[in-house]
């Protein structure tokens, strides 16, 4: 009996140690300490530089940017978002079962930011959410984009590819069809991932 009190007496003192060494690392560690700041945030997005976060009157489209594919369109397209190009520019042709294009602010399918970009084509393919760079021929595609809402096949190689939706492609599915839409949906604002607090 005296040897399990003994045995028991041990184990307290122990575990009091315990606490107060653990206690006393958390206390001199600022990460963990409770009186810590809180960490930054981590973002949601695999890389938030090359995200965009497209609002649509249904909800927020995300956007993979493809650097690897179009290095020169994805700059332009997020310097263009950053100045607040796009916000509130109309999809001024919707085409059913093909895409939706927007990103001309005379909202006549005529016009463009004012900078030409040459032509990034590769072997990538226009699948679901693929968003491609319109253009009226050699390198002539400004700020107007298109996302497909089906595979187009027949227009790989042929059209630069610089973006896919990897989230939220059921909103792109509401936008408004018509060669222009009546009373044609807008974009509310598209930004860069990474500039969102």
């Amino acid at each position: 009996m005296r040897k399990l009190a003994l045995a028991f007496a041990t184990l307290l003192v122990s575990t009091a140690a315990l606490a107060q060494t653990t206690m006393g690392t958390i206390s001199n560690n600022p990460a963990l300490s409770a009186s810590a700041p809180a960490a930054a945030a981590v973002s949601p997005y695999k890389d938030p530089e090359n995200t965009l976060l497209l609002q649509l009157k249904d909800g927020i489209v995300v956007i993979q940017l493809r650097p690897d594919l179009a290095p020169v369109h994805v700059a332009r397209v997020k310097e263009l978002a950053r100045k607040g190009f796009y916000d509130g520019l109309v999809f001024h042709r919707v085409i059913e079962g093909f895409m939706a294009q927007g990103g001309d602010p005379t909202g006549t399918g005529t016009s463009g930011s004012g900078k030409s970009l040459p032509d990034e084509f590769s072997n990538a393919h226009f699948i679901r959410g693929a968003i491609g760079a319109a253009s009226s021929g050699p390198n002539t595609s400004d700020s107007q984009f298109f996302i497909c809402f089906a595979p187009a096949t027949f227009l790989d190689g042929k059209y630069t590819i610089w973006g896919q939706v990897i989230s939220g492609m059921q909103f792109v599915d509401n936008i408004k069809r018509g060669e222009p839409p009546a009373n044609p949906d807008k974009i509310i604002t598209l930004r860069v991932a990474s500039d969102v607090k």
